[in-house]
């Protein structure tokens, strides 16, 4: 499952980033790493982009380099 196709609400673990060079290096320093826990905020009204809820601040993502990171959900909602 890639990040993008959490719920509203729904947290989970990252498991992987995907994608190579520039962008992949991008998606680290925001502190997309693997391990961390995610949480889908707010999604816009034509679906991209979506806000996430990381490492204690909210971080707006593009719907198409949210589908390089892969995530586990986990079964409680709102419990970053």
């Amino acid at each position: 499952m890639t990040l993008n196709e959490l719920a509203i609400g729904q947290p989970g673990v990252i498991r992987k980033v995907n994608g190579e060079g520039a962008l992949r290096c991008r998606l680290l320093d925001m502190g997309l790493i693997p391990g961390t826990a995610v949480m889908i905020r707010k999604v816009a009204p034509m679906g991209d982009p979506i806000e996430i809820h990381v490492r204690g601040y909210e971080l707006t993502v593009r719907v198409d380099d949210a589908k390089n990171i892969e995530v586990t959900p986990s079964k409680k909602e709102g419990s970053l």
